[in-house]
């Protein structure tokens, strides 16, 4: 018996700097203005600022596996796990990314994962694209096979579309209820197809862009509060562990208690966009699965240095280069989004 800790974290815009190789034409024409003055001194200072978050997690051990949203590409994952590296010397991590995103700045949903823990065939990773009259996020789908006992496990990092751009959140919902029913779509297939069929553990994680009880996630999703319902269901459902972590508590960089009220704050208001969705395999005792949530795991990961001592905010943010990088970045912040993680127990 094993456990493993999993996380997702929006990084919020980490892309190359100003002159990276590897940018796509199309997402350098776009943003190239965002990343005036966004030099390789401050772009790895973020890097290390996000990798001194990464390696405390899991009781400083580091996540098992980390699914992450906008990033830029792979390589610059790859130049994240070197910063991690000399702090995790026991991690081997590797990175799941495609570079297929269609909104018009280029960010994407990755994984990475420690190599000695897990293997990941290529024919069992996908990206599916969420249909909508405007360029939006796919999500990531990967098969992660324990390295020791072969058993298997289906993690789904998700973007959902934004409520900015002007359209708001109520004017932009179907979008989000669009990524909701992909979402739904594609853990109903993974049920009939799948070679264990509805025993297939399914964690489902990312930055929605809605709180709990938007119907995006309710509705569309399927993901709920009420555990019984999930554990009675014969269509496929989520239990939302996002309830669980409403007020969450945490000590700010000053070393003062706070509330937490979300995973973001926007308008000196916290929303819980950042979800932990498991399927019934994971939940349900009654039902043979080679995985099980770990309760009371599930949570909003805060450490004092990430933690805003005012109380309309919460992540230190790092910031956007916003086309003058010098003044408008934070070297001491890290992302506008806190992460979030959970465990879960080989059975």
């Amino acid at each position: 018996m094993a456990d493993y800790f999993l996380a997702f974290w929006n990084l919020e815009n980490l892309f190359g700097p100003e002159n990276h190789a590897h940018r796509l034409p199309w997402v350098a024409s776009q943003i190239a203005k965002d990343l005036n003055g966004w030099t390789p001194a401050l772009y790895q200072t973020k890097l290390r600022q996000l990798a001194s978050i990464i390696r405390q997690m899991n009781g400083g051990n580091g996540p098992d596996i980390l699914g992450i949203c906008e990033v830029e590409d792979q390589h610059v994952l790859k130049d994240l796990i070197a910063v991690l590296a000399p702090d995790l010397p026991n991690r081997d991590y590797d990175v799941i990314a495609e570079t297929n995103d269609l909104s018009y700045r280029g960010i994407d949903t990755a994984f990475l994962y420690d190599k000695t823990l897990f293997s990941v065939d290529p024919a069992l990773v996908f990206n599916h694209r969420v249909m909508r009259r405007t360029g939006t996020r796919d999500i990531l789908q990967a098969t992660f096979r324990t390295q020791q006992s072969g058993k298997e496990l289906v993690a789904m990092a998700n973007h959902w579309p934004s409520r900015h751009g002007g359209a708001g959140a109520e004017a932009s919902a179907g979008f989000r209820a669009t990524a909701g029913e992909t979402l739904s779509y594609w853990h109903s297939r993974i049920f009939e197809e799948a070679a264990k069929k509805d025993r297939t553990p399914v964690i489902a994680f990312g930055d929605m862009n809605d709180d709990p009880w938007d119907r995006s996630l309710t509705i569309n999703a399927l993901a709920t509060r009420e555990l019984g319902d999930v554990e009675r269901a014969k269509s496929p459902k989520f239990y939302n562990i996002a309830w669980e972590y409403l007020t969450a508590q945490a000590k700010d960089h000053k070393g003062n208690d706070r509330l937490l009220e979300g995973t973001l704050y926007f308008n000196d208001n916290g929303n819980v966009f950042d979800h932990l969705l498991v399927n019934r395999p994971l939940v349900d005792r009654k039902t043979d699965s080679e995985f099980k949530y770990v309760g009371g795991s599930g949570g909003i990961i805060a450490f004092p240095e990430m933690v805003s001592h005012r109380t309309g905010e919460g992540p230190i943010r790092f910031g956007l280069p916003k086309g003058n990088a010098a003044k408008n970045v934070n070297e001491t912040g890290f992302s506008d989004h806190f992460p979030v993680g959970l465990k879960i127990r080989e059975v």
